[in-house]
């Protein structure tokens, strides 16, 4: 049974909305382009696509899987799927038809909102009954449907939505969320962070398909009344830079490649003179890019941790409370401890498994009972899979759990060497992964060079210069065997290196 707003349902596409169209329905919510959009054109249209899933006779808990870059549609499918009680999947659109095919297959997804050019957009799958292309009319057969609808009685703790794990290993997991868990990430890092208020406008370099960047670009900025800036294209050094300009936004949301990219191409910093915090996640940013961002803007980087499973960030330096290298404190909502491998918290400085407890963090994977049993522990602790120290309250990242070497019994992080190598003028990037060498494990460099050192790429002198870098500034145990140049490193969308491709590599020469 449908019912609005009844005593105890939870809704988070009401929750998010209604509240806005009563107090600032006039207020545009959504900059894209040259759209300006309002929070009551926004209602209208998420109630419109509800209604439409309810005229396609799709029931609750079906899924809805989206490909869509960043624009008002992917909102209005994805708000309008959860109105309706309809399991909304957002999906990477920069992946293969394969990808496509296994998701559609694992979600078993009932309807697809795409592009007619899309790789998903011709895929037969058991379930799937319903193509809705935006290049292919949806914008006039919704304008064509009832601006209200009724909302899905829901509760807070129900299923709203999935989304599916980033990749950097393995094949991707299917991660539910509930209605609940939106707010409470607005709620933690939005309010407590970030003080985000109706004044407010945001943009993330991050994608809506991201638990990052749908926090940042989504329900953190409707959850208090700002607006949100979307770039459907993908977001190069220009074009960031023209979007801040254009929109002037307060709130800019970044990863550390992105960080590093826009410094190589900006003159100065008086672009980014509208914005009063910056955030970064996705991967650990290095204090040289910190340290280089804050002397051209003026601006300090709130570097953090979040996942996937926790919806958004979990760990992170704050406003006034700053350690570049470290992902900083526990937001506030979230518990973190650091263990070892057998389940034991060690002690400060001592590099282990972080683990963390909040209560926006997943059921559960759908459908992956071996990863639920590893990652899933007792009294709602979740594993995140990444290695960390912790001291004076401080969390420092130390590389993922498979990525971590152990060079004569010691830990190593590849992040430390990383940072070292990043402060050689000649290093645009840099990773480190662990070779075999006679049955142990090494670290060897893998490193792109910044533009005017590109033809010395395969230098062995500059590979010995790099090398000798090193170890002039790290301990014996964490010196490099040898350096490898590449034009660029494997990467998964959200910016994260994808070490274990580097490793293959090495096994495939």
């Amino acid at each position: 049974m449908r019912k609005s707003g009844g005593r105890g349902s939870f809704n988070v596409a009401e929750v998010l909305l209604n509240e806005n169209v009563a107090l600032r329905g006039d207020k545009v919510a959504i900059y894209c382009g040259e759209e300006r959009i309002t929070y009551k054109t926004v209602n209208e249209n998420v109630n419109r696509f509800a209604n439409t899933l309810k005229t396609l006779g799709i029931k609750s808990k079906e899924r809805v899987m989206i490909l869509l870059p960043d624009s008002p549609m992917f909102i209005y499918a994805f708000l309008g799927s959860i109105k309706h009680g309809a399991w909304p999947v957002p999906v990477n659109t920069m992946l293969n038809e394969k990808d496509y095919e296994y998701m559609l297959d694992h979600s078993e997804a009932r309807v697809l909102v795409t592009e007619t050019h899309s790789k998903a957009a011709g895929i037969e799958t058991g379930r799937l009954c319903y193509r809705l292309f935006v290049d292919k009319g949806l914008d006039e057969s919704l304008a064509a449907v009832a601006p209200e609808a009724e909302a899905y009685q829901a509760q807070a703790g129900d299923i709203a939505f999935w989304l599916y794990s980033s990749g950097s290993t393995g094949r991707p997991k299917g991660v539910p969320h509930r209605h609940i868990d939106m707010i409470h990430v607005a709620d933690h890092f939005g309010r407590h962070v970030l003080n985000v208020q109706d004044i407010d406008t945001v943009f993330s370099v991050s994608k809506l398909f991201f638990a990052y960047g749908l926090g940042n670009g989504l329900h953190i900025p409707f959850r208090f009344g700002a607006s949100t800036v979307l770039l459907s294209s993908s977001p190069s050094p220009e074009s960031v830079m023209e979007t801040v300009s254009t929109y002037k936004p307060t709130i800019f949301f970044g990863v550390p490649t992105q960080y590093n990219s826009v410094l190589k191409r900006m003159k100065d910093g008086d672009c980014f003179a509208s914005v009063r915090a910056c955030t970064s996640a996705g991967e650990a940013l290095p204090p040289e890019i910190f340290n280089r961002w804050k002397a051209a803007t003026g601006l300090e980087i709130l570097d953090g941790i979040g996942s996937t499973e926790a919806l958004h960030i979990f760990i992170s330096n704050m406003p006034g409370d700053i350690r570049p290298g470290t992902s900083g404190r526990v937001v506030p909502g979230y518990e973190a401890k650091i263990i070892d491998d057998a389940g034991n918290e060690v002690p400060p400085g001592e590099a282990g498994h972080l683990i963390i407890r909040g209560k926006s963090i997943t059921p559960g994977y759908w459908r992956r009972p071996d990863e639920n049993a590893e990652k899933m522990l007792p009294d709602g602790w979740f594993k995140t899979g990444d290695m960390y120290t912790q001291a004076d309250g401080y969390f420092t990242y130390q590389g993922r759990g498979d990525d971590m070497l152990k060079v004569g019994g010691i830990w190593v992080s590849p992040v430390e060497i990383e940072n070292v190598l990043l402060e050689h003028e000649a290093v645009h990037e840099a990773a480190v992964v662990g070779h075999d060498v006679e049955g142990l494990s090494k670290p060897f460099g893998y490193v792109a060079l910044n533009d005017q050192f590109k033809d010395r790429s395969g230098d062995k002198d500059l590979g010995e210069e790099l090398v000798c870098f090193v170890s002039n500034r790290l301990p014996k145990f964490k010196w490099l065997r040898d350096v490898y140049f590449v034009d660029e490193l494997p990467k998964t969308a959200t910016g994260k290196i994808q070490r274990f491709k580097l490793r293959k590599l090495r096994k495939a020469s």
